[in-house]
C-alpha cells in the first residue's frame, strides 16, 4: 500500500469519514445495560486510532425514549440515563484532543409530546405556543382533516380533547409534529442549535429534515402505484406529495447556515429519504448558502450491492460548480446490517474488505457506523425482547431496527462482551462475540486493520478524499471508476460478485499498485477482489 501527501486547502468535513455512535450501545460505565457519554468517552481512542474525522453522537437529549432519544422533551439537556451537561463537555474535550471533530443530531420535524412547548400548545388554542404544533379541526363527521398517514402505520393525526382539534405526526403519536413554517419555531431551534455550538460542538447531523415542513392547504396525498413490493405500513399506499417536503424548508436550511458559518467551519448533514430524495437532497445542498452535504437511502436498504447501483448513485453527483457535497452510508442505526444484506455468511470475511475500500474510494464523506469496521451483522431478537416500537406494531412484517442497535462487542471473552457488567438493554449476538474489538486487535489480517488502512489510504490521497469520480465500467460483476485531484489519478477497479472476473480489457495492468484486496492483483480480479492503481 502505497501513500500520498494529503491536500490541506479544503475545509476539514469535505472526504470526512464520519463514525456514527449509537449512544445506547456503544458502552455502558454505570452498569445499568445501557451506553451513555462517559462510556463514549472512555472509548474515543478506539475511534481515534481507527483514523476517523469526527464522530456523529445520535439523540442522548432528554426524552421518555419511545423512539430512543428521537423523541426530544429539551433540546438543551442530557437524559439522565446517558449523563450530564458536564459529561457531553468532557466528551468534546477528550474528543478534540484526539483530533476527532463532535457532530451531533438534531431533530427538528418533531418533539417529544412531554416537551413543554408541546404541553404549552395542546393547553388551548389560544396559548402564545398555540400554532407551534400543527393542528386541525375535524371533518364533519369528526375524522381527520385528511389521508394523511405515519411512517410507522395508521393515519398522521391523533385527537386531543383538550384542546379539541387534531395534531399531526408523522411519527409517532407521541412525536407531534412541529409547525416549522411558524418564524418563531425555526427561532427556537435556532436557539438549540446555537447552545450546543457554544459548547463546542463541530457539526449537526440534521433527522428527517424533509419532514420538517407540510402542505399548509392540508391537501391529501394521492395514492401509490403498485410497484408489486410489499406494504406492510399504510404509509406505503401513498405518495407523500403534501404531507412533507414543503418547499419552505429550503429558506429555513439557508438560516441554519447562516448560523453555522458565525461559528467557523462548521459541517451540517441532511437525512433525506422519501421518493424525491435526490432533488431535495441537492436543493438543500446547492451552492454556498445551504447545507455542506446530504446522504439518503440509496444503500441503506437496498437488497444487494451491485456495480449498476453503485454506478447510478454516484452519477448523479457529478463535480460540477454549484452541486452539493455527498455522504454515503451503507449501514446505520435504522437499517439492516450490510453483511446480513449483501453476502452468502461464508463469503462475510472477503466481502467486508471489499466493502470497506469502496466506501471509502467514494466520492463524498463516509459515514461508519459503530460496529461495521468490525463486521458486525444483523441479529435476530426475539419479540419478547423487542424494543422498537415500530417493529412490535408490525411484528413480524418488518425488520426490527433493534438488530442494527445491539451492544459493541469490545472484549470476546468479557461478560457482556465488556460493553456493560450487566445484562444489556438488548443482546449482543452470541455471532458477533468472535468478531470483537480486542480479538480483532490481535490479528493483523482482521477487517478492524483492514478499515484502518484503508482509511489512512483516504486520508493520505487527494484523489480518494477530495478528488473528482467518473464511472468507466459498471457490468454484472465489474466497477471501474477513476478518482482525481490534481496531478493525481488513481483507478479503482472491483468485482462486486463471488466469481473470479476478467480484467477490463481497456485499464493497464502494468501500472503500480496503490492497494490490493483479497488477493487481486494487475490482471487478475479474484471473487470480491479489488486494485487502485496509479494512471
Amino acid at each position: 500500500m502505497t501513500l500520498a501527501t494529503t491536500s490541506t486547502d479544503q475545509p476539514w468535513w469535505k472526504g470526512a469519514v464520519i463514525y456514527q455512535i449509537y449512544p445506547r450501545s456503544f458502552q455502558d460505565s454505570n452498569g445499568d445495560g445501557v451506553g451513555d457519554l462517559n462510556g463514549i468517552t472512555a472509548r474515543l481512542e478506539h475511534i481515534a486510532k481507527l483514523g476517523a474525522d469526527a464522530i456523529w453522537i445520535s439523540p442522548f437529549f432528554t426524552s421518555p425514549m419511545r423512539d430512543f432519544g428521537y423523541d426530544i422533551a429539551d433540546y438543551c439537556d442530557v437524559d439522565p440515563i446517558f449523563g450530564t451537561l458536564a459529561d457531553f463537555d468532557a466528551l468534546v474535550a477528550r474528543a478534540h484532543e484526539l483530533g476527532l471533530k463532535v457532530t451531533i443530531d438534531q431533530v427538528y420535524a418533531h418533539t417529544s409530546d412531554l416537551h413543554d412547548w408541546f404541553v404549552q400548545s395542546r393547553a388551548s388554542q389560544t396559548s402564545d405556543k398555540a400554532d407551534w404544533y400543527v393542528w386541525a379541526d375535524p371533518k364533519a363527521d369528526g375524522t381527520p382533516p385528511n389521508n394523511w398517514q405515519s411512517v410507522f402505520g395508521g393515519p398522521a393525526w391523533t385527537w386531543d380533547g383538550r384542546r379539541g382539534q387534531y395534531y399531526m405526526h408523522q411519527f409517532l403519536f407521541s412525536q407531534p409534529q412541529l409547525n416549522v413554517h411558524n418564524v418563531a419555531v425555526q427561532d427556537a431551534l435556532l436557539d438549540a442549535m446555537r447552545f450546543w455550538l457554544d459548547r463546542g460542538v463541530d457539526g449537526f447531523r440534521l433527522d428527517a429534515l424533509n419532514h420538517s415542513m407540510h402542505d399548509p392547504l392540508l391537501r391529501d396525498n394521492p395514492p401509490a402505484p403498485d410497484n408489486g413490493k410489499p406494504r406492510t405500513r399504510s404509509f406505503d399506499f401513498q405518495i407523500k406529495k403534501y404531507s412533507q417536503s414543503h418547499e419552505g424548508v429550503v429558506d429555513f436550511i439557508a438560516r441554519i447556515r447562516t448560523l453555522c458559518d458565525a461559528y467557523g467551519a462548521i459541517f451540517t448533514v441532511a437525512e433525506v429519504g422519501g421518493d424525491l430524495s435526490e432533488t431535495e437532497m441537492k436543493a438543500y445542498t446547492a451552492g454556498e448558502t445551504h447545507l455542506n452535504s446530504a446522504y439518503g437511502f440509496n444503500f441503506l436498504y437496498a437488497d444487494a450491492l451491485t456495480p449498476a447501483l453503485v454506478a447510478d448513485t454516484v452519477n448523479r453527483w457529478p463535480d460540477e460548480p454549484g452541486m452539493g457535497w455527498p455522504s454515503w452510508a451503507f449501514e446505520n442505526h435504522d437499517a439492516p446490517r450490510a453483511l446480513s444484506r449483501w453476502c452468502a455468511p461464508q463469503d462475510r470475511a472477503a466481502f467486508g474488505r471489499l466493502k470497506a475500500a469502496l466506501l471509502l474510494a467514494l466520492r463524498g464523506n463516509a459515514i461508519l457506523y459503530q460496529g461495521e469496521e468490525l463486521g458486525i451483522t444483523q441479529v435476530d431478537i426475539p419479540f419478547e425482547r423487542l424494543q422498537d416500537p415500530e417493529a412490535i406494531a408490525n411484528w413480524p412484517l418488518t425488520l426490527s431496527r433493534d438488530g442494527a442497535r445491539t451492544p459493541l462487542p469490545w472484549s470476546a471473552d468479557a461478560a457482556q462482551a465488556g460493553f456493560s457488567d450487566v445484562e444489556p438493554w438488548l443482546p449482543v449476538g452470541d455471532d458477533n462475540l468472535a468478531r470483537a474489538v480486542d480479538a480483532q486487535e490481535a490479528d493483523p489480517a482482521s477487517l478492524l486493520n483492514h478499515t484502518r488502512a484503508m482509511l489512512a489510504l483516504r486520508k493520505a490521497n487527494p484523489a480518494l478524499r477530495h478528488g473528482s469520480l467518473n464511472v468507466l465500467l459498471a457490468d454484472e460483476a465489474r466497477l471501474v471508476f477513476r478518482r482525481r485531484s490534481g496531478d493525481q489519478s488513481l483507478l479503482c477497479v472491483f468485482n462486486l460478485s463471488a466469481q473470479a472476473a476478467p480484467w477490463p480489457d481497456d485499464i493497464p495492468a502494468t501500472n503500480r499498485v496503490v492497494a490490493a484486496i483479497n488477493g487481486a492483483s494487475p490482471a487478475t480480479l479474484p471473487p470480491f477482489g479489488a486494485l487502485m492503481i496509479e494512471e
